[in-house]
């Protein structure tokens, strides 16, 4: 080869006429790959000599003692939703008392998206935490498929096979939503997640839940559908106040749009919480600090990092069942709400 460059996984595959993905899963000794496609793979390792990362740093373990924590976002939406650096607090402390490295990978192309199936299929990492996952994401059935132990942040929908963990978002956002029925509120609308996302569809059911309990309507009309940012809060208050201007309480799926939606009713005059009363998701740092203070259903974003370490480390273990966890929440009852001040 020019220059003896040690191949890689995109050499083999260029020389089998596969893609990367079917050199990773005969590497990882995965059964969805033809016989014809198995042995032209096969044929192109040995000819290139191929060794896979693993093998090279050691024949007797195998292993890397690194984890990769994969977040399909942006540089920018990472910086700014308190839920990732929580959440990566929690994974690199578990990490670090296992004295395993972490891999941070974004991954937001189809680019990046190789680049982590090379790391996958070569072994550079021992396991993925993968966070953020939309139903339409191809991460998660890739990984599954390449054999390399995956737990989630969070699931796909309520048939996850994989080892996943997530908090109780229907039943938060039912006992939030109760809060503000039981204070008297008349028109509770909600300001929903991505419904691509099983949370936001979970947090959105627990609004219409706690309607059903109480024997009240949950029409669509007071119902609009942010991204978590606070630019979609804000969006998704006006078009609400222009559909239902008689409302007196608002759901909002995350604390960000939340504090968009506060913003939004104090450019429209509206008193928080004498004419609107808000309720957010997360209790994130901001929710102390709003003006008011933020009423909120709290979940253990930190421990639910640590947990995702604690299983990925047992399910790496030969003939390990998938594990999935659902972790409690509590609703924090502030200002924003008609609750007592911090």
């Amino acid at each position: 080869m020019a220059g003896n460059r040690r191949p890689t996984i995109k050499t083999v595959a260029a020389r089998a006429g596969v893609g990367r993905t079917t050199v990773s899963r005969v590497v990882n000794g995965s059964h969805l790959v033809s016989a014809d496609a198995r042995s032209r793979v096969l044929a192109a390792i040995k000819e290139l000599n191929y060794v896979p990362n693993s093998v090279a740093r050691g024949l007797v373990t195998s292993r890397t003692d690194a984890v990769a924590l994969v977040i399909p976002e942006s540089a920018s939406r990472l910086g700014s939703e308190p839920f990732f650096a929580a959440l990566i607090r929690g994974v690199s402390q578990a990490l670090a008392d296992r004295r395993t490295q972490l891999q941070l990978m974004l991954v937001r192309d189809q680019a990046e998206r190789e680049q982590l199936t090379e790391s996958v299929a070569e072994r550079r990492v021992d396991g993925v935490l993968l966070v953020s996952v939309h139903s339409d994401d191809p991460l998660p059935a890739m990984l599954e498929e390449m054999g390399l132990p995956t737990v989630l942040a969070g699931r796909r929908d309520a048939d996850e096979r994989l080892s996943y963990v997530h908090a109780d978002n229907a039943g938060g956002a039912t006992e939030a939503v109760r809060h503000l029925l039981r204070s008297g509120r008349k028109k509770v609308a909600t300001i929903a997640g991505p419904l691509d996302m099983d949370v936001g569809r979970s947090r959105l059911e627990g609004w219409r839940v706690a309607h059903e309990e109480a024997g009240l309507s949950a029409p669509e009309t007071l119902v609009e559908v942010g991204d978590f940012s606070w630019e979609s809060g804000s969006q998704a208050m006006r078009s609400l106040l222009e559909r239902a201007p008689d409302l007196d309480a608002v759901f909002a799926a995350s604390d960000l749009m939340a504090i968009g939606a506060l913003e939004e009713l104090r450019r429209q005059k509206r008193q928080v919480p004498g004419d609107v009363a808000v309720v957010g998701f997360e209790d994130s740092p901001h929710a102390r600090w709003t003006n008011p203070p933020l009423t909120t259903v709290r979940q253990p974003v930190e421990e639910l990092g640590s947990t995702m370490v604690r299983i990925l480390a047992d399910i790496t273990e030969p003939g390990a069942e998938r594990q999935q966890l659902m972790l409690p929440t509590e609703l924090v009852v502030r200002e924003s709400s008609g609750g007592p001040g911090i």
